[in-house]
């Protein structure tokens, strides 16, 4: 199974015999992709979409993703048919009831988080900065057991995670102008990749959640809130050091160079030769990531039922 990216203006796609068909406005030939080894359709450029071929690929458990041109923040997911145990929704939404549940629920997430942390600068970050933030790491897992509330849980996450992009910060080729996380918009090249990253992570999160038959807007470390899904930010949250770790391998290796880059207004954006590289690299990087989401997701469903008494 592979990731099909569409990244061209005006491409038209359509099923032909059981393939993907793509036709360019500007070649004479079609392009040809066998369906059946489609996993994920990621779209990126204006496009247009038959609805046979969306039927088709959700029948077989394919998912479509539809990100903005300008910025690649999501716009649209469609997902595979959902699984079929309405008790697993039944008992996510029991146990959200749950102050002492979503406590040590939370623990687990934040202990795998500063773990992937700890290990990803134990690989990538020298010097001093990095030392001390693995002593941060380190004590804020140390506190962990100890903390009895949610607001006490994100102070210690909070504080070890901004020591972990200090030091991950000096890791990071200084002419990219990176120093720490931000977002909307991105304004650095770094932070442009590491938003990409996430958001493509952050969907297969949300398709591991429906084929678990769970919901993805109840979360339980990230709160139920309008327009999010909490439960897909929850599962995702321990496997954003191993984003961190390959999108600064893309610029050590040269993969990915600030010239791949433009800006417009106060965002900084991948160019289309960047896209490219950054594409290929990512689907082989993900696929072990995307396994590991799914074998997450059935874990917690497995968690919510004991709760519940399933």
């Amino acid at each position: 199974m592979e990731t099909i990216v569409i990244d061209r203006k005006g491409a038209r796609l359509s099923l032909d015999d059981r393939r993907l068909r793509v036709d360019f406005p500007d070649e004479a030939r079609p392009w040809f992709a066998p369906l059946a080894a489609i996993e994920r359709l990621v779209i990126t450029a204006r496009a247009e979409l038959a609805t046979n071929l969306l039927a088709a690929l959700g029948a077989q458990g394919a998912s479509v993703i539809v990100l903005s041109p300008r910025d690649h923040r999501r716009t649209a997911l469609f997902l595979p048919p959902a699984g079929k145990d309405a008790g697993a929704r039944l008992a996510q939404a029991k146990a959200l009831l749950s102050p002492a549940f979503r406590l040590r629920c939370t623990k687990r997430i934040v202990r795998a988080k500063l773990a992937m942390q700890m290990r990803t600068l134990t690989r990538c970050g020298h010097g001093a900065s990095a030392r001390a933030a693995r002593r941060s790491l380190a004590r804020a897992r140390t506190l962990l057991g100890a903390a009895a509330t949610m607001d006490a849980l994100r102070a210690l996450e909070g504080g070890a995670t901004r020591a972990y992009f200090a030091a991950l910060a000096e890791a990071f080729p200084p002419q990219l102008g990176f120093s720490g996380r931000n977002r909307r918009p991105p304004r650095d090249p770094v932070n442009a990749v590491l938003s990409l990253g996430y958001t493509l992570l952050h969907a297969d999160a949300v398709r591991a959640i429906h084929i678990a038959a769970l919901d993805p807007m109840l979360g339980f470390y990230h709160a139920p809130e309008h327009g999010r899904e909490s439960l897909a930010c929850d599962l995702m949250e321990p496997l954003r050091p191993f984003v961190d770790a390959f999108v600064l391998a893309l610029f050590r290796t040269g993969t990915l160079r600030k010239e791949h880059f433009g800006r417009q207004q106060d965002a900084v954006l991948l160019g289309k030769t960047g896209r490219a590289r950054f594409y290929a690299a990512w689907d082989e990087a993900a696929r072990p990531w995307r396994r590991l989401l799914g074998r997450l997701a059935q874990r917690f469903k497995r968690l919510l039922q004991e709760e519940a008494g399933c």
